[in-house]
């Protein structure tokens, strides 16, 4: 069965999910929104097959899932109207950046019975799959925490000069746009973590997003999982997520790559001559697949989300 699908938001994020849609025999994404003109019109090039809607809700109307590329801010009520029309929801995150509004979207969703689930894209990757399976075997040993360290030159990205949201403090920066992954990917190694303290730091322009942000957090147990990011510095982007065992550590470099290490130097493990990402994104749409059909699916849910909300804007208020 071919999913119809609407885009709402084609922005760099919907562009890349288009993209693979179209190569994907299960997804039609026959309905695209943009409320920017310029966005619009690449996506046009891209699916000149497509119907280009006038309203984000005309749509919607017409599908049988709707993925939520859109900022934060209207992405709540683009999915209760969406979910009130029994479609399907796959939401970019963070879900969201009021946890109040955020804990009564999870609620209002969960009651309309539709299938819905957040893109914290490494969810049904190869990356965490793996880890997550060598740390259930025991071959990592007694696991030890995690370490998250992202440093950029800038931010936002060249990449992401088209979200100018990105830069400001309201629904912007690094730790929700990115440090969210790794704690999504952290929270399905050891479990539901507690923010313990958080040191953001921010530049002198109140409207502008972190620059700074150190953190630990733990879980149940203890294991702690400590996070260092800043921005700034002619540097390369670094996006690591080490996650360490007592016999075997594995490093994951921007969100794939995985190396290891049993003490030495780490060794990469995932195949080189291949595109990760792109791997990744169609394991994604394969578990939407699944379970827009009702099947075990990978995807992180809602209530996930939700927690990794919680942490985030934990750490971006600051606690000591």
């Amino acid at each position: 069965m071919t999913i119809t699908t609407a885009i709402i938001g084609l922005g760099i994020m919907g562009r890349r999910m288009l993209e693979h849609m179209l190569k994907h025999p299960s997804y039609e994404p026959a309905f695209l929104w943009d409320p920017n003109p310029a966005n619009m019109a690449l996506a046009r090039e891209m699916a000149p097959g497509a119907s280009f809607a006038q309203s984000a809700e005309a749509a919607m109307a017409g599908a049988d899932l709707v993925y939520l590329a859109c900022p934060p801010g209207p992405r709540r009520e683009y999915a209760l109207a969406a979910a009130a029309q029994g479609k399907a929801l796959f939401l970019e995150k963070p879900l969201g950046v009021d946890i109040a509004a955020s804990a009564d979207l999870v609620e209002r969703i969960a009651a309309a019975g539709v299938p819905a689930a957040v893109n914290f894209t490494q969810a049904a990757g190869a990356a965490l799959t793996d880890v997550a399976a060598d740390a259930r075997s025991g071959q990592m040993g007694a696991l030890a925490g995690v370490d998250i360290v992202v440093t950029y030159g800038a931010w936002p990205r060249a990449w992401q000069m088209g979200a100018e949201w990105l830069r400001f403090r309201d629904e912007g920066g690094m730790t929700r746009e990115v440090i969210s992954h790794f704690l999504f990917f952290s929270e399905r190694i050891l479990g539901p973590l507690s923010l313990v303290w958080a040191r953001p730091s921010y530049p002198a322009d109140p409207k502008l997003c972190e620059t700074h942000m150190l953190a630990r957090l733990e879980n149940a147990d203890g294991l702690p999982v400590s996070v260092l990011a800043s921005v700034g510095g002619a540097q390369p982007d670094r996006q690591e997520v080490t996650v360490k065992g007592t016999q075997r550590s594995h490093r994951i470099a921007d969100f794939y790559a995985v190396s290891t290490s049993d003490g030495g130097t780490f060794q990469r493990v995932t195949p080189e001559g291949i595109d990760p990402r792109s791997t990744s994104l169609r394991a994604q749409l394969d578990d939407l697949e699944a379970m827009i059909a009702g099947r075990p699916h990978r995807l992180a849910t809602l209530e996930e989300a939700l927690r990794v909300q919680r942490l985030i804007e934990g750490m971006l208020a600051g606690t000591s």
